[in-house]
This record gives structure tokens, sequence and C-alpha cells, in this order.
């Protein structure tokens, strides 16, 4: 159980970046600070209109984080962190239990108070995987006609926005919906979008499980 807390806020750790560039950019579509929310959409009509800046502004930007980080750079050698492995706040039974032989030579009480607790975990783990499997059977079943009527107006739409993408240049395009993407809270709608609530209605087959 040690070693799984501490891989599990390994990863935390690893995604916190990913996590806190999708919250400013909420932050930036809902306008918390108008100032940078503008100097987003100059950003943005100046690298749609002239798309050879994309990659040179991403390697700059990246050699401007190296070198910041610089002063922050470590100064020792790695050494073991016993609070990156949750050493310090383990419990006396999960320190035992990472001891312990196999086959276990504990008692049959604290075998089961130790196979619930793994329980508990997995079944998160388990209601985790069943969402994902979920979600990807409601991308299979776009197009799978399981759901005729959501089908036919996927399928009408892919039609539709392909001659406009196919009359309309990129540039417009890619504009249009960074602009619509980043409105003004006054201009939006506060029931669910629409493309979401033709996702959530489609069919997985978590409607078949027993």
């Amino acid at each position: 159980m040690r070693r799984s807390k501490a891989n599990f806020f390994r990863i935390m750790a690893l995604l916190s970046g990913v996590i806190g560039v999708c919250r400013w950019f909420d932050d930036v579509c809902r306008w918390r600070n108008p100032v940078t929310t503008v100097l987003v959409h100059v950003l943005f009509l100046i690298l749609v209109w002239y798309p050879e800046l994309i990659l040179p502004t991403v390697f700059l930007y990246m050699f401007v984080i190296g070198v910041w980080n610089y002063r922050r750079r470590p100064r020792h050698p790695p050494h073991m962190d016993t609070k990156l492995s949750w050493a310090e706040g383990v419990h006396p039974d999960e320190l035992d239990e990472e001891f312990d032989t196999f086959p276990t030579s504990k008692g049959h009480d604290i075998v089961r108070m130790r196979y619930d607790r793994l329980r508990s975990v997995a079944g998160r783990i388990q209601t985790v995987v069943g969402d994902m499997a979920t979600q990807g059977e409601r991308m299979q079943g776009v197009l799978s006609w399981r759901d005729p009527r959501a089908t036919m107006l996927f399928v009408l739409f892919c039609l539709v926005a392909a001659m406009v993408l196919y009359i309309t240049p990129f540039r417009v395009v890619a504009m249009v919906a960074g602009l619509y993407a980043m409105r003004h809270p006054r201009l939006r709608s506060k029931l669910p979008s629409v493309p979401s609530n033709f996702f959530k209605r489609l069919p997985s087959k978590l409607d078949s499980m027993l």
C-alpha cells in the first residue's frame, strides 16, 4: 500500500503541469484576468496568420523555461527521499505488510483486514477504468448505428463540415474556432454545450452489463 500511494502521487506530480495548463486556459476562457486573455488572443491571432512561427515560439518558450529553472537546479546528488516514498506517515500495519512473507505468516483477522483495504482501492480503480471504457465505447458508437438518430446526425454533420472546410481557408476556421472557445462569459450559455450533451447521450455497453 505504501508503494502504491507513492507511485500514485508520483503520477499526480507528473500530471500537475498538464492540469495547471488546463486550469490556466480555463481562466483565460472565463476572462478571470482580462489583460492575460487579451494577450492570449493577440498571440493566437499572430500564430494563426503566421503558422511558420508556431515551432520557433514553442522552442523559444521551452528555452525560457529551462533558463528560468536554472536557478532551482539540483545542487546535490539524489538521495533516498522519505517524503517521496511516504515513509514518514506510513501506518505500522502497512509497513508490516511490506515485510510480510509470501505466503503470509499473519493471522486470518489481519489478512482479512488487509484484503478489505485492498478491495476498496481496487473498487476505486475499477470505477475509473469503467468510466474510461464507457467514454471509449461512446466514441465507437458514433458510427456504429446502435443509435440510428445519433449516427445519422453525426454523418450529416461530417458531410456538411467536410464541404465547409473544403471551401473555407484553414486560417479562418482556426481563428473562428479559437475565438469561439475563448469568448466572453456573457456570450456563454449556462446550459451544457451541444457536443457534450450529444456525446453523453450516446449508448455504451454499460447498459448491457449485470
